[in-house]
């Protein structure tokens, strides 16, 4: 796929750094669950370097926890319906299908289970989901508080803007943490409901960041008829990674969120950086589709973490998008054109520094790598843009940087 053609990272990190520092452009984040796996803990939640485990799972680890808490009863039900599946079985095929057959057999029994039995199991797999997605942010130094320092460390004419499919409460905490100021669609104090007509508008100071939870999140709760922020961390008021989801997606506040990640990226001049995200979600991937194509104006830049022929969902959008650019591993799709990665001459003296926060240099017959499709490097490298001088780790001035920001290693940051 990518032939002889050539992407110099030098040339597009370098003015990335510029619109990011200069605060002008309409910025998002669309950060998915690959995110919260860049953090590494060890078995007290503290955040270790090597090893260690992540602090949320991805689809896989999630699907062996949720698995592996659930009583002998379910699990001998679910090993009988996963032949039943098709594709990939993960926890959320296996929830589509338990809710599937929740809807679907009312009285009668399948697998000794009536749609009662497989909607209080639909409820049990969703209980232990919410207690995966539980995690507290840990307090030292991580991506989560460097992409808080990053939006409340620029004057900005515009708010940031961060959409995530996530339950989790990681970017709520850095954000309090960093007393950044934020708006995610409640309003109130005492029982915080949803507010449709406020998410449309665009009345805010632009030094508040605005936060929308695709698909719900922890403490959300029903109230009558209304969406409440109970302030807790219950899972009980979520949309699940299943079928159910692109259902329930045209209800409040859901229809309300999605319809601002559309206006998002259908107003003029906006750039939505992407990571974490697989690309897999069929109902946010058709609102990015439709927007792009929409208005030529907006871009969105995906890192991804893996190689370009690994990331089929989104170099299949790219081929078709050319404001949909793709940064992978060992290449990138650039206005349509895919090609293998290979630095330029330094721009500067200072620029061997700073091309080490997005790539890393092979040794012998080791190819090199950029380093963005990690969303621990990718926050870094977003708490640094207003930084004009960096020094390679190891170098004597590295300490002023690292009072700053942290230790320029983000390995396992």
């Amino acid at each position: 796929m990518l032939n002889n053609t050539i992407h110099n990272p030098d040339r597009y990190m370098s003015d990335l750094r510029h619109i990011l520092s200069q605060g002008r452009k309409r910025i998002g984040l669309l950060i998915g669950a690959g995110a919260p796996t860049a953090i590494r803990v060890d078995g007290k939640g503290c955040i270790v370097e090597n090893d260690g485990a992540p602090l949320i799972p991805d689809v896989v680890g999630l699907t062996n926890a949720v698995l592996s808490a659930l009583s002998e009863d379910d699990k001998q039900i679910i090993e009988i319906l996963k032949p039943e599946l098709t594709g990939r079985v993960n926890i959320e095929t296996i929830l589509t299908q338990v809710r599937k057959l929740s809807q679907a057999i009312g009285k009668a029994c399948v697998h000794g289970l009536d749609a009662n039995g497989y909607d209080a199991m639909a409820k049990r797999i969703c209980d232990e989901i919410g207690k995966c997605v539980n995690p507290t942010l840990p307090s030292n130094p991580n991506p989560y508080s460097e992409v808080a320092s990053w939006i409340s460390g620029t004057s900005r004419l515009h708010s940031i803007e961060i959409f995530t499919p996530n339950y989790d409460l990681l970017i709520e905490e850095a954000l309090e943490r960093a007393r950044a100021p934020y708006f995610d669609g409640f309003s109130g104090s005492h029982r915080p409901f949803f507010d449709a007509a406020s998410v449309s508008t665009n009345s805010l100071p632009p030094r508040w960041t605005r936060l929308w939870k695709l698909h719900g999140s922890l403490g959300w709760k029903i109230s009558g008829e209304n969406v409440v922020r109970a302030g807790g961390r219950e899972a009980t008021q979520l949309i699940y990674p299943d079928h159910l989801k692109y259902d329930q997606v045209t209800r409040q506040p859901y229809s309300a969120l999605f319809e601002r990640l559309r206006s998002f990226l259908t107003s003029p001049d906006t750039l939505l950086l992407c990571s974490g995200f697989s690309f897999l979600d069929a109902h946010i991937c058709a609102v990015l589709e439709e927007a792009l194509t929409a208005n030529p104006h907006s871009a969105i830049f995906a890192f991804q973490f893996k190689s370009l022929d690994e990331e089929e969902a989104v170099t299949s959008m790219a081929r078709t998008l050319p404001n949909l650019s793709i940064y992978a591993r060992d290449g990138a799709i650039i206005n349509g054109v895919a090609g293998w990665w290979k630095p330029g001459q330094p721009q500067s003296e200072d620029w061997e520094a700073i091309r080490h926060t997005f790539w890393k240099s092979g040794q012998g017959t080791e190819k090199g790598e950029f380093l963005l499709g990690d969303f621990s490097k990718l926050a870094r490298f977003l708490a640094l843009t207003q930084m004009h001088k960096l020094d390679i780790p190891g170098d004597s001035d590295a300490d002023e940087i690292e009072a700053e920001h942290g230790p320029l290693t983000t390995e396992g940051a």
